[in-house]
């Protein structure tokens, strides 16, 4: 895939995850603005009502009052003479059955006498009904306080929330019309809070208006936790899908690394292993001739091309097969208690004769007292020739070649130290040394070759022998590498 399509790819994605994303941040923000507008509507709703039985508890009061006092007015006046006529005689007078004793003038005065009573009794209805008319007319006069119950207002405002599914805390006020409280809660007056306001007795003239104000103090959590079922979900699936996605695109570009990283791997490898092989080819081609054969020079000069060639040939198929540690779950390790100094020793003897003939000095230092570690001894070898190997790989030309080995503890460590004072390696690529196919760039030198798999080696043998390694470098000022490992206290 080429990195067009994959850029293309992944602008596509992400216009499409930023779509995703931002109509269900509308589709939140429409979700709360509906819940605040019934939020709103439920509580301008309990509210009027609030204000409503308010003005039916006075006018309730106001009749009490009424019946009160006329019945006290006509208690002394009911001592009126009327004929004395049982309910059953009324039932028969009202459905025209007249008893065999009442006479003509007894049904007629009867009759006028139940006419009257029911007279007086509207007239008392009347006047009584007009009476509390007037007072409420005349009720604004009074003191706000003589016409309501606050306790009795404040359940009125619990019952109306709660039957329109309003069930929290409250606060609330009644003011006048220059806004002074005439009574309020205990907790009732922070400003951040939204004021709902509901006039009370709306139809008193506007100079004596009250209003009664409620405050929701949990009002937000209310709304939030009314959205929440939705938005927990809707977060938790765009999470995963933002995961999903980074970690798509992360292993489309990985892969395209790898693969660019394997092409230049294989070129590297057919360039490396056609010079061995031609050397070879070369050597038993002369080794045919006649002429060779007389010559003892010549014989043993291919002889040593054809040994030369083929311990090349064969360090480069082992370097390939390194590779097959990076496939396998657990590297096979034999692990045995060695001296550190006696394997940096060791290595340096072997390793020194090559340094001599890239015109280098071999130094070493071997500082650690408690130097006993359990290892595998010929992954870790392995390790330090790889390290080696690079200091005279990427020397620099016209400098002498200086190669530090050196042991030293650090604690509870033990610390194999591989410095030179080659190249060096640039910062950005400092941290992609260890990873598999990737080569330092050198410029315009191409006498170096490689296959990008001896430092991720490296790393992988000292993570599994509970090591760590890190490396210190500046371009044109050489190389460290530093190899920790547990010493064992014999």
């Amino acid at each position: 895939m080429r990195k067009s399509t994959i850029w293309l790819l992944t602008g596509v994605l992400i216009f499409a995850f930023i779509g995703l994303l931002y109509l269900q941040i509308t589709y939140i923000h429409i979700i709360m603005n509906t819940q605040r507008d019934q939020f709103k509507d439920n509580v301008k709703r309990s509210l009027y009502q609030v204000s409503h039985d308010l003005e039916l508890d006075e006018t309730k009061q106001y009749l009490i009052d009424r019946i009160r006092t006329f019945g006290n007015m006509n208690l002394g006046n009911s001592k009126r003479i009327t004929p004395r006529i049982d309910m059953g005689e009324q039932r028969r007078l009202s459905m025209g059955v007249v008893p065999p004793s009442f006479g003509k003038n007894d049904l007629n005065t009867a009759s006028r006498t139940i006419q009257e009573a029911f007279q007086e009794h509207y007239i008392y209805k009347k006047n009584l009904m007009d009476e509390v008319i007037r007072n409420s007319m005349k009720g604004s006069e009074r003191p706000i306080d003589e016409r309501i119950d606050f306790q009795q207002m404040e359940i009125y405002i619990r019952q109306q929330l709660a039957n329109n599914d309003l069930v929290l805390p409250f606060e609330y006020a009644v003011v006048d019309k220059d806004k002074r409280p005439v009574y309020q809660s205990t907790d009732f007056g922070n400003s951040r809070l939204t004021v709902y306001s509901q006039i009370l007795f709306p139809k008193d003239p506007a100079n004596r208006l009250y209003m009664l104000q409620v405050t929701f103090p949990s009002e937000r959590a209310y709304a939030f936790n009314s959205i929440v079922r939705f938005i927990i979900p809707s977060i938790i699936f765009t999470l995963v899908l933002l995961l999903v996605f980074v970690f798509t695109i992360y292993t489309v570009f990985r892969q395209k690394r790898l693969s660019e990283m394997k092409t230049d791997f294989i070129n590297n490898m057919t360039h490396e292993l056609k010079t061995p092989v031609a050397s070879i080819s070369l050597a038993a081609q002369t080794l045919n001739d006649a002429d060779v054969s007389n010559s003892p020079r010549l014989m043993e000069y291919a002889k040593n091309v054809i040994s030369d060639e083929s311990k090349r040939l064969g360090f480069l198929v082992e370097k390939v097969l390194q590779m097959s540690l990076f496939d396998d779950l657990e590297v096979q390790f034999k692990m045995t208690l060695l001296d550190a100094n006696d394997l940096i020793a060791s290595v340096a003897s072997t390793f020194s004769l090559r340094v001599e003939n890239a015109g280098g000095t071999l130094d070493v230092d071997l500082g650690a007292m408690d130097s006993s570690i359990l290892v595998d001894k010929m992954h870790l070898t392995n390790v330090l020739f790889n390290l080696m190997e690079n200091a005279v790989k990427y020397r620099r030309p016209h400098v002498p070649l200086l190669l530090v080995a050196r042991t030293l503890n650090v604690g509870d460590k033990v610390q194999i130290i591989i410095e030179d004072n080659g190249i060096g390696i640039r910062k950005e690529s400092l941290k992609k040394i260890f990873d598999r196919f990737y080569r330092v760039p050198t410029g315009n030198r191409h006498d170096v070759k490689g296959f990008g798999l001896g430092l991720a080696y490296v790393k992988r043998i000292i993570t599994e022998l509970d090591g760590t390694i890190k490396v210190e470098s500046e371009l044109g000022s050489g190389t460290k590498f530093i190899i920790s490992l547990p010493y064992i206290d014999n």
